[in-house]
């Protein structure tokens, strides 16, 4: 079972604006291969921070809203909130250790 939470342009609002976690939004789609490849990653970074930041996943043909929202052009892309702001923002896949290391700026 995956440790990343899907939610969807109606609990956008409550599961990212409004959580007093950090949370890291993973905009994806099924189609995508890179989505496909970071979804472990991002499987083993959410039970690695559990508690500490969340990490949810948004489908982008299924969410047109958040996508638009975000102003999202390609995926993945990887939004890091923190008080239900956008501090920074992530394109592409990457290896572990840059997500790691977005994750810690977003925890300073």
């Amino acid at each position: 079972m995956s440790a990343v939470t899907p939610i969807t342009d109606a609990t956008f609002q409550a599961e990212v604006i409004e959580s007093e976690l950090p949370v890291v939004v993973d905009i994806w789609a099924a189609w995508c291969g890179p989505c496909r490849a970071i979804a472990p990653i991002l499987d083993q970074l959410a039970g690695e921070y559990a508690g500490r930041v969340k990490i949810v996943k948004v489908d982008a043909d299924q969410n047109p809203g958040t996508v638009t929202a975000a102003g999202v052009t390609s995926i993945p892309t990887l939004g890091f909130y923190r008080d239900g702001e956008r501090v920074d923002v992530l394109i592409g896949a990457h290896p572990k250790p840059v997500y790691i290391a977005k994750i810690e700026e977003l925890l300073a």
